[in-house]
């Protein structure tokens, strides 16, 4: 049986994929994986837009100019719904920024756990993701998240020096 740490660990940020296309029923899973993540107050205010058309991820290209993004076969573009998030009543804080982020790393781990990789984008043309995507207002891409078979690999064991010790990042008490 997979430990769940054992996925955690094996997840990296992959920027070299083989050119052959996900298969059908691995893409759903890593969608369904996305789907049955937990949101704030379970409003789900996420929506994701797969791209895996050749004709279609080279227009996208122009959303994030980086060289190795051109190999991933497939992309998912997670996108917060800010009509549907949840906000808190004391301040206001739209919570749909922090359900793509639980729903996003629900995709990685399942992809991880399917033999596929993925890198979290953040860092790409916010507008000009909306504007391929036709979004409206409301809707905000939050994450680029390439998929595919990995052609590079990464330590699992590479978080004993490249992560912070338990001893400074926890504390106990208040």
């Amino acid at each position: 049986m997979t430990r769940f740490l054992d996925i955690a660990k094996n997840r990296y940020s992959c920027r070299k994929y083989d050119k052959r296309p996900v298969e059908e029923e691995k893409l759903k899973l890593v969608l369904e994986a996305g789907r049955v993540a937990p949101s704030a107050v379970n409003f789900q205010p996420w929506h994701f837009y797969v791209i895996q058309e050749a004709d279609q991820l080279e227009k996208f290209y122009a959303a994030y100019h980086r060289e190795w993004f051109k190999t991933a076969p497939c992309v998912i573009v997670i996108c917060a719904n800010h009509e549907q998030a949840w906000k808190r009543k004391e301040d206001g804080k739209d919570h749909g920024d922090v359900d793509v982020a639980i729903t996003t790393d629900h995709m990685t781990l399942q992809a991880t756990e399917l033999g596929l990789a993925t890198c979290w984008i953040c860092n790409f043309y916010v507008d000009k993701t909306s504007e391929l995507l036709k979004l409206p207002e409301y809707m905000e891409p939050v994450v680029i998240l390439p998929l595919g078979y990995p052609l590079d690999t990464a330590d699992p064991e590479r978080h004993e020096e490249k992560r912070k010790p338990l001893s400074e990042i926890v504390s106990y008490g208040i």
